[in-house]
């Protein structure tokens, strides 16, 4: 979404993607749409939606921690609501770098920035933006996934008063000052989303956390969102917790009856309900080089050009409007290169995702034929190759692997598998796993590309070498779950 250049500019990018952008076209004045720092690794998405009828404020908080699609994917369909009566403020992805990792936080735990905080980071930037939004609700919920299954007696390890799966969490049985009983209130809610669950097991639960209570094993909550709401801007607030290891289509549609079940209760009443998950799937983007007009290069199709040229994508076409990013591999940040200008020195692809899940690419090739004088900027297709390429980089040196060959290393080398180049699908859709290395413990994808891997009797498995014996090693490169490709790695002394 180009807000600088020329008119001729903005005249082409609404032809090539009038379905995505607005183009200046007046905005209805029943939802607005907002961008807090935009063009910023955190840019935050705030929608608003009045209603026809005035009425109460519901403000949905989802992906405050980023590894808890259920909440965020729940919220997001809010944001494309209109309303018969109330209000609805919709923050989808309040914490998009985390996102984007599928990890819990990135510097700091963003809903534990709530309350005395005094560190500097964009965690808590976007959260002085979410007080405001809190305070200018009547009501507010926080979608989250919980470990584990809330139970008011202890059962056991993964059932007990310590864990938050399957609950609606309050900070008090009731909201003091305006006597507003919040334990009546997610009772009512949880009564509607237990009618459609059949499992027993899976029923959620009030868990009050009695936030303020000197006997409170929930300390940890006087930092959190919903109790700056409790506490400060005093309005209900709760915490809408599903279990992390239910499926995840049973997570958002949890998520989805319980904000139901509180738009019902105040009276919020929508025109277009509408549930669609559908695969993510990108269709194009919108890239320039050299500030020249931008072109459109579809789906696993080659933009050539020459050593040093900048490149800029400025749109992503996609099956879904939100929560997207770019990756250009090996270059720009570790968050999201959007509308970010890249000065590229060698080939490489752009990787596209819906949030963490990865839906697309296009390769950016330097053109050989540039030191001949051939500078025009070209899209051609790429054609589907059987055998893979592997982009590997061993101490910063740079060499392509084919599929079955050997690679050799030495120990206390660093060696990163930068990507695949060539084969029958898009890339995003491997998985490149060095058996015997884990990359990140917390979650353990199977993934191992850009990872800076030590060739160390430490940092590799020796079990998941040939023969046990830590001398040869393999990557294997798999699409859904089925072996399609193999490199070895001969380890030297």
């Amino acid at each position: 979404m180009i807000k600088n250049g020329s008119t001729i500019m903005k005249i082409i990018m609404c032809l090539f993607i009038s379905s995505f952008l607005f183009c200046g076209q007046a905005l209805s004045s029943q939802k607005t749409h907002t961008v807090f720092f935009e063009g910023e690794e955190n840019e935050l998405h705030v929608y608003r939606i009045k209603g026809t009828q005035s009425g109460k404020t519901l403000l949905i908080i989802g992906g405050i921690q980023g590894d808890e699609p259920g909440g965020y994917l729940a919220a997001d369909f809010y944001a494309d609501f209109l309303l018969e009566k109330g209000n609805l403020i919709v923050v989808p992805r309040a914490n998009f770098p985390s996102i984007l990792k599928m990890e819990r936080q990135i510097n700091q735990d963003m809903n534990r920035k709530f309350l005395d905080d005094n560190i500097s980071n964009y965690e808590t930037k976007v959260v002085g933006v979410l007080k405001k939004l809190i305070c200018e609700s009547d009501c507010f919920l926080n979608l989250h996934e919980g470990s584990g299954f809330y139970s008011q007696n202890w059962e056991s390890e993964e059932r007990n008063p310590e864990k938050f799966g399957q609950s609606i969490i309050i900070d008090n049985s009731v909201l003091q000052g305006k006597e507003i009983d919040l334990e009546k209130m997610a009772g009512r809610v949880v009564e509607k989303i237990n009618a459609g669950i059949e499992n027993k097991g899976h029923f959620f639960h009030v868990n009050n956390h009695m936030t303020n209570h000197p006997d409170s094993i929930h300390k940890e909550q006087l930092r959190s969102a919903t109790y700056y709401a409790y506490n400060t801007c005093k309005i209900p607030a709760f915490g809408i917790e599903s279990a992390k290891i239910l499926p995840l289509e049973q997570k958002v549609r949890q998520h989805i009856h319980a904000i139901n079940g509180f738009m019902d209760m105040l009276e919020i009443i929508p025109k277009n309900p509408n549930i669609d998950l559908k695969k993510p799937e990108m269709q194009y983007m919108i890239i320039s080089v050299n500030n020249s007009i931008p072109v459109v290069v579809e789906e696993m199709q080659r933009l050539k050009i020459n050593k040093g040229d900048t490149i800029k994508v400025h749109d992503i076409v996609a099956n879904y409007e939100r929560g997207l990013s770019v990756d250009v591999l090996g270059l720009g940040n570790q968050f999201n290169d959007l509308k970010n200008e890249l000065v590229v020195h060698e080939s490489t692809r752009i990787e596209v995702k819906k949030d963490f899940y990865k839906c697309g690419s296009v390769f950016i090739d330097i053109d050989p034929q540039a030191s001949k004088g051939l500078s025009k900027v070209s899209v051609v297709e790429t054609e589907a190759v059987s055998d893979l390429r592997f982009k590997l980089r061993i101490n910063n040196a740079r060499l392509f692997a084919d599929n079955n060959s050997r690679v050799t290393v030495r120990m206390g080398d660093i060696l990163v598998i930068e990507d695949i180049l060539s084969g029958k699908v898009d890339p995003s859709n491997y998985v490149v796993n060095f058996k015997g290395f884990v990359g990140n413990l917390d979650n353990n994808s199977g993934e191992d590309r850009g990872y800076a891997i030590p060739i160390s009797e430490k940092s590799l498995l020796k079990r998941y070498s040939e023969g046990n014996k830590g001398k040869i090693y393999h990557v294997i490169t798999t699409v859904d779950g089925k072996e399609v490709g193999k490199i070895f790695i001969d380890v030297q002394p």
